[in-house]
């Protein structure tokens, strides 16, 4: 046997992991991984700037329900993906970041892209951070990276590679590559625990189960429907968990945000079954809350500290969703449920009543586009399976109010960071993960912008994702907030003014289209998709109107 670089240990130890793509952008201090990936066929889809590339890894890790790795080069290419670090860490996204440094030997020399202590950096935002010092040891440490990275609490971990330590050789004979990688032992309910949540949810009156990315993570969507038709239960769901139970489901309720429609007091939610969700931010509503104070929780997270975090759990049990539900279901059969045709038919109504009172936007004949009108038309318009994005400080919350997915991990969105911006690189992510499927992204004019240049990637690695650039000339969110915190004449710094985004779209090769009336918009859609190629569908929409789940947030301040 011969001599072997660090960056063919990297890449050999990635491919006993199963890893079969990587999101990057190309940097001297990682030639010899990027020379490693061409000889064993791993692909690279590099992107046009580094923020997109983590976005993108995100993305993949999302979707597949695996891990997702990105590859950026020293000094800013690791500053620059730092807001996809943070928007995984928040998340927990097993995303893997590999970040080139400069040489060992060059330490405290003023060289080139050096002087930040890279692992420093990323630790408060990282499960775990290290940096490799000792070529032969960098099996052992990616291995380890992807183990806590792929294990619940899953979550981003950072190695970062000195370039030195990636073109030293060792002896192919003497290196082992671990063979266990990513563990597969997700904890299950103490038994105790699991009667005692049976015991409280067959004799609610009104309860409902709220399935979050933890749920989704967990593979739970068999589990999930066997046990809510054993037991009568309707389902709200968030993030990649929209679709774990169908959205044409008769039992589906909506997205959380949909619960603060249901009624309240003496008539409200008596006991939530919490599977995978982190209370806070998302489970948020007019009053405070979506959940009742007075509602009893059962709580199944695989995070301990999430449990207990914002609200008392009645019932706690510190394990994995799936493992719970099967649980629940074994036992579940055993049991006389009682009729909830009642709160069932409350929890349908609510649905209905809510489209109902967004109805005169909907049937708006005249004036600028509502883009609740917008939103409907795309859905209405989607390929049967497809991957949605939905990106912007507005534009998400409006596609929130009638996004129905029937497949879980087909809605990607903001999270815990609130990141606008990363939708183009989400959507690179999605299309490779799932290159038979299409990927459509919708984002805010002022979302696009962050990285326009993708439209290229698009192009380069032939990924037909179409993009709706939702245009209202304006950081809508930021405007509203003005005109209702300080006045409308005090509106500073959010108004874009006009910008054509399908014309720098079609500078890259991409279809492009301008939509300004309403009844262009199904068709410019369909057109988009038709093309086989990346598209970007403008959209001038009306600045006026405010999402409700927005009017809520803000209500807040």
């Amino acid at each position: 046997m011969g001599e072997i670089t660090g960056g063919e240990l990297v890449v050999r130890t990635l491919m006993q992991a199963k890893v079969a793509r990587i999101f990057g952008l190309h940097g001297a201090h990682l030639e010899t991984i990027f020379q490693s990936c061409l000889s064993h066929g791993i692909p690279v889809t590099d992107t046009r700037h580094e923020a997109a590339a983590g976005h993108a890894a995100e993305a993949y890790a999302r979707v597949t329900r695996g891990l997702g790795v990105a590859m950026i080069t020293a000094g800013p290419g690791f500053t620059n993906v730092i807001t996809s670090m943070a928007n995984a860490f928040l998340d927990r996204t097993p995303v893997l970041y590999l970040s080139g440094a400069a040489a060992l030997r060059d330490t405290e020399t003023n060289t080139l892209q050096a002087g930040i202590d890279q692992v420093a950096v990323a630790r408060p935002i990282t499960k775990w951070a290290e940096r490799i010092t000792v070529t032969r040891e960098i099996p052992r440490l990616v291995a380890h990276a992807i183990r806590l990275a792929t294990s619940a609490p899953t979550g981003p971990v950072l190695l970062d590679l000195p370039s030195d330590v990636l073109t030293a050789t060792v002896d192919e004979g003497s290196i082992e590559i671990p063979t266990t990688i990513v563990l597969d032992s997700p904890a299950s309910p103490d038994p105790r625990a699991a009667a005692a949540a049976l015991d409280l949810l067959a004799t609610a009156a009104r309860p409902v189960i709220m399935v979050g990315a933890g749920a989704y993570r967990s593979r739970a969507e068999e589990e999930l429907r066997t046990f809510v038709e054993t037991t009568g239960i309707p389902v709200y769901s968030d993030f990649e968990a929209h679709g774990l139970l169908p959205a044409n489901h008769p039992l589906y309720g909506g997205t959380f945000h949909k619960m603060a429609d249901l009624p309240t007091g003496t008539d409200g939610i008596d006991v939530v079954l919490g599977l995978g969700v982190r209370f806070g931010l998302f489970t948020l509503g007019g009053s405070g809350r979506l959940v009742p104070g007075t509602a009893k929780l059962v709580h199944v997270e695989s995070d301990a500290r999430e449990v207990g975090r914002l609200r008392d759990a009645a019932v706690p049990i510190v394990a994995d969703p799936r493992a719970t539900l099967q649980a629940l279901a074994l036992h579940a059969r055993e049991r006389q449920w009682p009729d909830r045709g009642a709160w069932q038919r409350t929890v349908a109504e609510a649905k209905v009543a809510r489209r109902e009172r967004l109805r005169s936007a909907l049937d708006r004949k005249s004036g600028p586009i509502h883009p609740l009108q917008a939103v409907d038309a795309i859905v209405s318009n989607l390929p049967v399976d497809t991957i949605v994005i939905g990106d912007g400080a507005e534009s998400y919350h409006w596609l929130n109010e009638v996004i129905h997915q029937n497949r879980r991990g087909s809605y990607l969105t903001h999270g815990f960071l609130g990141a606008v911006g990363f939708g183009m690189g989400l959507a690179i992510g999605a299309q490779t993960a799932e290159p038979k499927r299409r990927v459509l992204c919708l984002a805010g004019d002022g979302a696009v912008g962050f990285t326009i240049a993708e439209f290229h990637t698009m192009m380069r690695h032939r990924l037909p994702i179409v993009v709706v650039v939702m245009n209202n000339s304006s950081w809508g969110a930021s405007q509203h907030f003005q005109e209702i915190v300080s006045g409308p004449a005090r509106v500073t710094g959010t108004r874009l003014g006009e910008a054509l985004y399908d014309q720098a779209a079609a500078a890259f090769g991409c279809f492009a289209r301008r939509v300004t009336k309403l009844e262009e918009l199904a068709p410019a859609i369909r057109d988009g998709f038709a093309s086989g190629k990346a598209a970007c569908i403008d959209v001038a929409i009306d600045v006026a109107a405010i999402p409700p789940e927005v009017e809520l947030l803000m209500s807040r301040f």
